[in-house]
Order: C-alpha cells, then structure tokens, then sequence
C-alpha cells in the first residue's frame, strides 16, 4: 500500500527504536508523547485500525521503553490492541501505514514480526501467564536482574486466566510486573464485580490519602540507592495494613500492589518504574488511564472508536462509503435481530456473550430484553458453562461466540453440554476468514472440532434466510440438544432478508442447480462463492451441479447417495480448514459407502493465515470463485484427456 505524506514530529522522527528514545532527557517525553499520539491519530484516520486503545497507552508506552532496557526487558502486551505506540517506537514507524494490510504488518504483536514483541497476542488474558513463564526461565537461567513486564487492561482481567496466572506469579518468586491499565473498558464497557472493586480503589479517600505517602516512601528509597530490607517491610506492612483494605484481593494473590496513579503522567509513570525495578518479586501496579485519551470523539463515545475504520481527524467524522441502494446487513446483526423475534416467540429463549455484546449484536437483545440478555465479561468457559446451567432449568441458551474465541471453551463444550445432551445454541460468529485481524481470529477450527463432538447438531447457513430459519430450527423441542451454527464476518447478499421462519429439517441439505460435468458440494456461505464460479462456467459451456448442504453432522446421506451414484467428479468448498472439516467429512462417507470418485476439497490449507482483506485470503487459499472455476475446468479437463 502507498504510504501517504505523515509525517513524524521532529522527536519523534529521531526515534527508531527505543535505544533512541532513551537518549533524550526525561523532560521531553510528554513532548514526544504527544507526538507520538498525533502520529497514530493521523495514520489510523488514513488507513484505520484499532484506535482508541492505543492512544489511552501512548504515555505508559513511552515510559515503559524509556524505563526498561528493551528488547532485553521484555515487554508482553495483554490482547495487544492498544500495541501500535509500542510498534512505532520498536524500528517499524515508516512500514506502520501497513498495519493489517495483506502482507504489512500485523495488527498485534507477533514474534516474528520483531524481537521487542516478545510473546504473540491477539486473543484476551494470557500476558501475565507469558510473563511468569519468562520470569521463571530468567531465574533458572540465573539472569535475577531481567525485568519481565505483563500489560493487562481491566477487561482482560475478567478473563479466567488472567487469575490463574495470578495465583501462580504470587507464590513463583520471580522477577515479574503486571501493569494493570485501567479503563472501565475492553470493546464495550465492563462488567462484573471485578470493574466495580477497581472502581472502589479509585475513588476511596482513605486509599488515596495513604497511597501518596506509599510513593513518598518510594522517593526516598530511590535517592538511597540501595533499598533496605526494614523499608521494603514496612512498604508491605503498610499496604496490607487495614487502611488499605481495598487492596487485598492483590495483596493476598502475594503481590505488592502499588497505585492507583494518573497513566497519563509519563514523567512520573518513569520514575515509578525506576523505583519498581529494584523491588524483587511480583508487583502490581494500578495505572488509571482514559481509551481515547487525546482524542475527544474517542474519549467521549469508546466503544464506537475502538476501531471506527476511516475518519476526519479534524471533524472526527466518521468516513462511510456512500451507497445508492440498500445493502445486504451484516451477518452479526441478522442474528441480533432474529434472536430478539424468537424470544418474543419463546420466553424460555436467553442470550449470553462473553464481552462482545456489539461485537456480536447481542447488544440488540440486551436493549430490548435486559433481563434475558447477558454479558459475562471476558470469560468464555464461565459463558458455556452458564449457558450449561440455565438450560438444566428448561430455558434454551443462545450462547454467542466468536469462533476464534469458542477454542478457548472447547472443554465446556464437550464436558458441560454435549455429554448432557442439554439445549445450547452455540452460534459462532466470525466463522472463517476473518480479515485483517488475522491468524488470532481466524475461524478456521470449528468445523473439525464440533463435528467430533458426539451429541452435536454442526450446520452453516448459505445466506441471512438460511440462517433466520437455522436459529428457529435450533430451538424446536425436538432439536433439543446441542446444537451449532456458524458464519463468517462481514455482510451477506439478500436485501429481502426479514421473512417469516421456517423450519429446516437437521440432516437435510438441499440441490441448488443440477448439471452434467461435476458436483460442488459447499457447506456456509462458501456456496456464494460458488455459485458465482458455476455461473461463470457456464458461459464457458460447463456445467456443474452445486449442493448445499447445510449440515456437516448428521450428513445428508439420501442427498450424497444421488451425488457418488451420478458424479465422478466432485468439489467441496468450506471456510474452514480441510483438515478434519467438512470435506473430510465427504471422504468419510465416500470411503465407507465403497464409492469411487474424484474429490477435490478446497478450503483453508494445513498452515497459518496470514491478514488481509477476505477477499484477498480466499484468493490465497484458493476458493475463491476464480479459483473455484479453475479447479473445475482443470478438474474436467484432465478427465476429458484421459
């Protein structure tokens, strides 16, 4: 992509990587915090990206690689949204108008990308695990004076490995910071008891009174030099002292908890950091910071800024292609509004999602129904598992997720639902190719990993009817057992979509088109893309049958029995990898019902994917509708000349 005329502040143009940075005196890092910030203001309006998040970090971002000696201190950012300060100041700053553009740079931190990104991210709460595995390994190796520095926001902190890791870090004694960065926000604004104890630390006046005269404390031990062991007890002594009670949760996990403080004081977040290094053992540290920070829109409406796309960074408009006709909606929004009619329908019908609420349009139920609609934080286990219970109770559980994050579940899934045969819907939003977030969120996996689970209804709808009508059918008493549906990000293709539903009997797949040369069969909406093919063949004189099948388990077998006793040769297009998935699934049957046939099965191929725009990586992965019409002629050819 050409990199438009954006142009770095003058300090910050100096700064290539952090040994740069370090060079200039400790007064001039709100000066280059600034300029960093207006950086990423003016190449995230231009190309877009995630947005809010880095900009509540670009000071702590500045002091962590002023304070710490990275990339030897390692750094390890928790989900890694909030990450393109860090990038910018880490050697990538003229490649970073790339970020999430096929073949640039990731949108998250990603080891191979550099050696400052010392552990991959992209999913929710492993940072503090990361960090506690590096701190162990230094101190085994002997390196006591490495620092090992996890960045956590509030949300992330909901997540259930965040507090294993916690526990773990409290008794390990090893060398490890956890910064948490706190915002009342992830995507969409916190939830649960947790946001409301870190608010009571913030505003309690008796905890604040007594934090000053903590980091008074602190000062002194810093123009000491060497920190003494009755000033280290007493700090401790004095934390965990009844004044400070608000702090406990903390304090009994084993940590030292020092804060809260302002996050946006660079100068005074460097000189903590300065104090913390020469304390041993596990440190929390509580950093308020405002997602947005220096960008008033951004500040004002969070959840719409954490990644508005394209915009006017003077107007703070948001940039929308101007269309002349009514568009296909998005797929997560057919959901949002489908779930709402069929709980008018059905009292017994709940939502949950853990923490996507927009993400997923559960946040449409949860307007209309908020007593029968649940965010459950970041907590994906916790979601199946809840979802689990209520439906021992008879009501019927919509349980979203996205299917990247639905992996993080899978125990819940199997153990909670499925060997109890209990009524929840799993839909799997971002079912796929998930575009430019990349490998992290690619959905690649499902298919394989819910087709193996006995008791388990796996379907896919071509378009938005389909799946109006797969989410009716999935509450039906005689459906009542676990039960999973899939689609991708993005927009379908009917304007028309709203109709009534319909019921679609499980196991039945339906002939789209018949034809004389070869079968597609095709599971989703991989079947627009070959449809298209098919319609672009034939103006070529060949002519394919195309099937969808709806279902990968149960299989239709009556219409797969028609299929092998007709066709030789026969394609089988998914959004998901051919390893395991809906194509092996075809093998399977071809094998154990002794027909011989061609079949090609096209799909995600065995390795890592890349971001890019979706249409880019169908391309890439070769079934996309050219690709598809490709493999068809190359596939009849061959026959012919044989």
């Amino acid at each position: 992509m050409p990199k438009m005329n954006i142009q770095p502040g003058p300090s910050l143009e100096k700064i290539k990587y952090p040994a740069d940075l370090r060079k200039f005196p400790e007064q001039d890092l709100v000066k280059i915090s600034q300029e960093l910030r207006q950086y990423i203001i003016d190449t995230v309006s231009v190309y877009g990206g995630h947005f809010g998040a880095s900009l509540g970090v670009v000071e702590l971002t500045v002091a962590l690689h002023y304070a710490f000696n990275t990339p030897i201190d390692q750094l390890i950012f928790d989900v890694g949204h909030q990450a393109y300060g860090h990038k910018i100041l880490t050697g990538r700053r003229d490649e970073f108008h790339t970020n999430r553009v096929y073949n640039g740079l990731s949108g998250f931190p990603k080891r191979s990308e550099s050696e400052y990104d010392a552990f991959g991210v992209g999913h929710s709460s492993t940072s503090i695990s990361a960090a506690l595995g590096m701190a162990v390994a230094s101190k085994l190796k002997g390196d006591n004076d490495k620092q090992h520095i996890a960045i956590i926001g509030d949300g992330a902190l909901t997540g259930g490995m965040a507090f294993e890791g916690l526990n773990h870090a409290g008794v390990a004694n090893a060398n490890i910071i956890v910064v948490l960065n706190d915002n009342c926000m992830s995507i969409d604004p916190n939830v649960g008891a947790l946001k409301e104890y870190l608010t009571d630390i913030t505003t309690s006046p008796t905890y604040n009174k007594f934090k000053g005269d903590i980091w008074k404390t602190l000062d002194r031990m810093s123009k000491v030099g060497q920190i003494s062991q009755d000033i280290l007890s007493k700090i401790h002594d004095t934390l965990k002292g009844g004044l400070l009670s608000h702090s406990n949760l903390f304090e009994a996990l084993g940590f030292r908890y020092f804060g809260p403080v302002d996050g946006h004081d660079v100068n005074h977040m460097v000189k903590i950091f300065n104090d913390l290094k020469h304390i041993p053992g596990p440190k929390l540290l509580h950093c308020i910071t405002v997602k947005g920070k220096g960008f008033a829109p951004a500040e004002k409406d969070q959840t719409k800024w954490h990644a508005p796309g394209l915009f006017d960074k003077v107007s703070g408009e948001i940039i929308k292609v101007p269309v002349s006709s009514p568009q296909p909606p998005k797929y997560q929004d057919v959901f949002g509004h489908s779930i709402v009619e069929l709980a008018e329908m059905n009292p017994k019908i709940v939502g949950v999602t853990p923490a996507m609420p927009s993400g997923s349009s559960m946040n449409i139920m949860m307007k209309a129904m908020p007593d029968r609609a649940f965010d459950v934080g970041i907590a994906e286990q916790h979601a199946v598992t809840f979802s689990a219970g209520m439906a021992t109770q008879g009501l019927i559980p919509f349980c979203n997720i996205y299917s990247t994050f639905m992996q993080r579940a899978y125990d819940q899934v199997v153990h909670d639902v499925a060997l109890q045969k209990l009524h929840v819907i799993f839909c799997m939003d971002r079912a796929g190719l998930a575009g430019a977030d990349g490998p992290t969120h690619h959905g690649m996996l499902d298919i394989p990993f819910m087709r193996c689970v006995p008791n388990m209804v796996v379907s896919a709808p071509m378009n938005e009817e389909e799946l109006r009508n797969l989410m009716f059918t999935a509450t039906l008493d005689k459906n009542a057992g676990p039960f999973s549906i899939r689609y991708p990000r993005g927009n379908g293709v009917l304007i028309d979509w709203k109709r009534p539903f319909a019921e679609i009997e499980v196991g039945k797949g339906r002939k789209l088109r018949d034809g004389e040369d070869f079968a597609i069969l095709s599971f989703g909406t991989a079947g627009i893309l070959a449809q298209t093919a098919l319609n672009q063949l034939d103006k070529e004189g060949i002519n394919g049958a195309h099937y969808d099948m709806r279902f990968v388990k149960p299989l239709d077998e009556e219409l797969l029995h028609e299929v092998f006793t007709k066709f030789k040769h026969v394609i089988t297009v998914e959004d998901g990898t051919i390893v395991g998935g809906f194509g092996s699934a075809i093998l399977e049957f071809m094998a154990e019902n002794h027909y011989n046939a061609d079949v090609t099965r096209l799909g995600m191929p065995d390795k890592i994917i890349e971001h890019g725009e979706q249409s880019e990586l169908y391309a890439e992965c070769g079934f996309d509708a050219k690709s598809i019409a490709q493999m068809a002629k190359s596939v009849i050819g061959v026959r012919q000349k044989a």
